[in-house]
């Protein structure tokens, strides 16, 4: 980590899976799939949030391995909303009623994460994430293959084009949120759901909990 710095930020840039949330959507949609294909899944994902291997080289083939059904995907979105971080739904709103500005930048599904954040009352235009289309008969049928957000260094780009009010907070669990760090004023290491050290080790702060996030922005 870098030395210490100052808290206060008037924006916050949220990941999903493994912060947000205690999931990684892609490996529950890859478990249903069986051990074979979970397993697969899995190991690119832990390689790719590890920074050992580039997102861009496993985010289709993933998602060819699992071709995730319409009804499938209405599942993890249930998921998702029952696995939110503890505080992390008040966190939210605190934020929010506070005047910060809170978007949610993931590579994971956004019909998935849709319905979360309109729980958390994040409003569709700040929730940047990769779509997902089906079939008239709800089968699998590709997903957005221009998105930036299916790419290693892609939620920089998306960071950097929203010009978000500054001071900027990042915030995640892997190599993909941490290359948000050159166009944000600092990054955090989210250590609630996994600790990947070598996130922690080229991250400006840690934080545990939600609280310790909602005293870090309004400080």
């Amino acid at each position: 980590m870098s030395g210490p710095v100052a808290g206060g930020f008037a924006s916050v840039v949220l990941d999903v899976d493994s912060t947000l949330c205690g999931v990684e959507g892609i490996d529950w949609l890859a478990g249903l799939r069986g051990s074979d294909v979970g397993g697969k899944v899995t190991e690119l994902t832990n390689q790719a949030m590890r920074g050992r291997i580039a997102l861009d080289a496993v985010y289709g083939e993933r998602l060819a391995l699992v071709q995730p059904a319409q009804y499938e995907v209405e599942m993890l979105a249930n998921l998702y909303v029952s696995s939110l971080a503890p505080g992390a739904a008040r966190a939210v709103r605190r934020l929010r009623d506070a005047g910060r500005r809170v978007v949610i930048v993931s590579g994971g599904v956004r019909e998935a994460i849709l319905p979360m954040t309109r729980k958390l009352g994040i409003p569709d235009v700040d929730v940047q994430a990769v779509s997902v289309r089906f079939t008239p008969d709800g089968d699998y049928d590709g997903f957005d293959t221009g998105s930036p957000l299916a790419t290693a260094i892609g939620k920089r780009a998306v960071v950097e084009a929203l010009a978000l009010p500054a001071r900027v907070l990042a915030v995640g669990d892997g190599a993909t949120d941490l290359a948000i760090r050159p166009v944000v004023d600092a990054f955090a290491a989210y250590t609630g759901f996994v600790r990947r050290e070598a996130v922690v080790q080229d991250a400006d702060l840690v934080v545990e909990t939600f609280d310790q996030l909602t005293d870090l922005v309004l400080a």
